[in-house]
């Protein structure tokens, strides 16, 4: 391996690039402070990363596991270890050569408790609309009767012990702000004369008034479109940029905003051109990115996609779709979707879509609701000249074409409505898909991650080399992830499952116990089993009801789960979790607001002991893993690498993929002693060291892109570019219908000019390079491994 750079003797010897070679997440909480992400400092250097990427920073709900429920904009967070802490940590990262980026929350802040931590919105819980506060958050007054509705009651107010205490309303650990001379009233006129109404968290679907961050009445949305109160909410973060001690910033739910170009363009004019700026927004497959944002790109979600995409097998994926279709009878890809739209906005989201719908007026409300549930990607945004045409043919079949060009003009000439209804509909798309489809259709679980496709899910070497293009001329400075906070199975975890679409058969009962045998040897669960092991191949049970014994759906994720986790520590009971928070985001037998105490404490009992893949599929998921690693960490853009993701990392969704890092010092400095991998956590590891190191020490390595096409039988099983053109890399895809297949069969990869020279050691001869030139028999170019990087001397 190539070695770490040594430390800078001093400040003055590093450049400040305004582009990041890479990024390192961390997950900050107050078990792993700023503290602890200095300790971290000179292991993450010797990796090879430019920058840290913090979780937010700003003062949050007291235990905050990640810190978006912002209280306070003007401090930097206590638990954490304060400015001081911050500003220790940035000065020992700059000396170890390294930036901080640090991710922001302009949408919303806090409903907090007690609702004090919050003082903008206490004052204006206290003191109406007459506040100064008051514009600093979506409230529609007057379909609230004057009052904020505030859902955070158990229990309807009637049967809730509400007392006052001083100036305060207190239930529980909660208090609410007393209008002054209010104190001495009897409670139901207490009540009454407040400028808030407390409420039974039940209402929030009905009588909410305030805009929130998707369907979470706990945090609510910020005006940061007026001036002043963008001021307030970043005055802290610039000041932090103006001082050095970050150095890019990573702008949170930008699809939230009234207006994302105008706050965009407000923000680079206060940080000015030096700030490398991302953005967490979701594309689908066919959407960019819109040219005028002044921002570096996204955080990379796209770019997931498309590297998960290109070791999907199409005919795998299709073939998983009709075995889940026949084994649990639910509908495929795009009725699961439309379904899902449907029961999220008049459900979920019904107290936002009431709010359009008065607007609107009653002779368009249909045409709005069939509007927001046919639009085709998470919203519209000012200045657009037109609607999809598909989204209003669509809505026009359902709610008539004059409603539905109603509903157009009044989106063309009127910005708040325009506005809203935006935001609206960037909350549908993700609760609706996000958070409801994505666990509700699952015949291939790699495949329903943000920005992902999961009725399309493959992506063919022609069209990921198009992106990877399109990225090099319009986008270099982008962000690129395949593993985050937000994922809900970790890149790794992905690796394995997506090894499924060469193998579906895995999926049906196995004819052999160790086609995915449990790690004890014994039978592994099949998808019409029931918790028990019992067939409940005809048992099931419609939307709604039943046990979990019942339940086919279930049973396929169970098991599709178990074979991604594998031998993972604490695998049973992670995964029971996982399954329970599925189950309930489904919402076909039991939801987060709508309980099924007894289909829920079936759910567990579907957990599996750790399932193995077999021995051949496993070889195919070690391919996909190291391949997923070299094409995310070379491909145009800022690759991002998630906190103990730089080697075999395998996480579910939060919170377990929010647990505390491990960072593998030991083996990296095995590693770099001369030390061979030992196994696919290390080749992960050696490659992903090797590859940031490059970025940093060699940046011009990484210019430009040209595809490289393979001649021969398995030429589509090749995936290989250049980068500057000094880079080389290849990587196998599908590499379990490869080996069925015969392998190369003297398949060849013709070289651009020049000698080649592999960037990793041979696993055989680490003392002797082999050097290739012209065209070379890809099986000889590889050497045995499934991936390669090579440098031209």
């Amino acid at each position: 391996m190539s070695q770490p750079r040594p430390t800078p003797a001093s400040e003055s010897d590093l450049p400040t690039p305004v582009t990041p070679a890479s990024t390192y997440r961390l997950q900050l909480r107050p078990e792993f402070p700023f503290a602890a992400a200095e300790a971290a400092v000179p292991y993450l250097a010797s990796l090879g990363v430019s920058h840290l990427h913090l979780s937010p920073v700003l003062e949050a709900a007291p235990g905050s596991a990640h810190g978006y429920d912002v209280t306070d904009h003007s401090r930097v967070r206590a638990e954490l270890g304060g400015e001081p802490g911050l500003r220790a940590l940035a000065a020992t990262a700059r000396a170890h050569g390294l930036g901080l980026v640090l991710d922001i929350v302009p949408n919303h802040m806090a409903v907090p408790t007690p609702l004090r931590l919050n003082r903008p919105l206490w004052e204006v819980l206290r003191d109406g609309p007459g506040s100064p506060y008051a514009r600093w958050f979506d409230i529609d007054w007057e379909a609230g009767g004057g009052q904020v509705v505030l859902p955070l009651l158990p229990g309807p107010v009637d049967s809730c012990d509400l007392r006052v205490e001083g100036e305060v309303l207190r239930h529980g650990e909660q208090e609410f702000p007393l209008r002054e001379g209010t104190e001495d009233l009897a409670l139901p006129e207490l009540l009454a004369a407040q400028w808030y109404r407390p409420a039974w968290w039940r209402e929030t679907a009905t009588t909410l008034n305030y805009r929130r961050f998707f369907t979470i009445s706990e945090l609510i949305g910020v005006r940061v479109e007026e001036p002043e109160v963008f001021t307030a909410t970043h005055a802290k973060v610039l000041e932090l940029v103006r001082d050095g001690v970050a150095q890019g910033l990573r702008i949170d739910h930008v699809d939230g905003l009234a207006d994302p170009e105008e706050y965009l363009g407000r923000l680079r004019a206060a940080t000015g051109d030096g700030c490398w700026v991302v953005v967490e927004k979701i594309l689908a497959r066919h959407e960019r990115l819109p040219a005028g944002w002044p921002v570096a790109g996204t955080t990379g979600y796209d770019a997931l996609h498309r590297v998960d995409g290109v070791f999907t097998d199409p005919a795998g994926a299709a073939e998983l779709a009709a075995r889940y279709g026949e084994s649990t009878g639910l509908p495929q890809w795009a009725e699961t979707a439309r379904a899902c739209a449907r029961e999220v906005l008049t459900g979920d989201l019904a107290a936002e879509l009431g709010a359009l719908e008065r607007r609107a007026g009653g002779e368009l409300a249909a045409a709005v609701r069939e509007l927001l549930i046919a639009f085709p990607v998470y919203r519209p945004y000012p200045g657009e000249p037109e609607l999809p045409p598909q989204a209003l043919e669509r809505a026009a079949e359902l709610a008539g074409p004059a409603a539905v060009a109603g509903v157009r003009e009044l989106l063309l000439r009127d910005p708040a409505f325009a506005a809203r209804f935006a935001q609206t509909s960037a909350a549908l798309r993700a609760k609706s898909l996000e958070d409801r489809a994505f666990y509700r259709y699952a015949p291939l679980l790699s495949a329903t991650e943000v920005g992902g496709e999961p009725g399309r899910p493959a992506v063919s070497p022609e069209e990921f080399h198009a992106y990877c293009a399109a990225l090099a001329r319009d986008w270099p400075g982008t962000g690129t992830v395949l593993s985050t906070h937000d994922t809900k199975r970790s890149a790794d975890v992905r690796a394995r499952i997506s090894a499924l679409s060469q193998a579906p058969e895995l999926m049906d009962s196995p004819a052999d116990p160790s086609a995915g045998t449990a790690a004890d040897g014994s039978r592994a669960p099949e998808a019409s089993d029931g918790p028990d092991g019992s067939d409940c191949s005809d048992c099931s049970d419609g939307p709604g009801g039943g046990k979990a014994a019942r339940d086919p759906h279930l049973a396929w994720v169970a098991r599709q789960t178990a074979l991604g986790l594998g031998r993972a520590p604490e695998a049973v009971p992670r995964l029971a979790a996982a399954l329970l928070k599925g189950a309930r985001e489904a919402a076909l037998h039991t939801s987060w607001t709508d309980r099924n105490e007894e289909y829920e404490t079936d759910v567990p009992g579907y957990a599996p002991a750790p399932l193995d893949l077999p021995a051949d599929l496993a070889e195919a998921a070690r391919a996909n893993l190291l391949g997923m690693a070299l094409l995310h960490l070379a491909m145009p853009g800022v690759p991002e690498v998630y906190q103990g993701a730089e080697t075999e990392y395998r996480a579910l969704v939060d919170p377990d993929n929010r647990r505390p890092a491990h960072f593998p010092r030991a083996a990296l400095a095995r590693l770099d002693g001369g030390a061979v991998p030992n196994d696919p956590a290390e080749e992960k590891l050696a490659l992903t060291a090797a590859l940031l190191r490059l970025r940093r020490d060699r940046p011009e390595l990484f210019r430009g892109y040209a595809p490289l096409a393979a001649r021969g039988p398995a030429a589509g099983h090749l995936v290989a570019f250049t980068r500057a053109p000094g880079l080389l890399v290849a990587a196998t895809r599908l590499s379990h219908r490869l080996a069925a297949s015969g392998g190369w069969r003297g398949t060849r990869l013709d070289l651009p000019p020049g000698t080649w020279t592999p960037a990793l050691p041979s696993p055989s001869d680490p003392t002797s390079p082999v050097r290739h030139s012209s065209s070379v028999d890809v099986s000889t170019l590889l050497n045995g491994r499934p991936v390669g990087v090579w440098l031209r001397r």
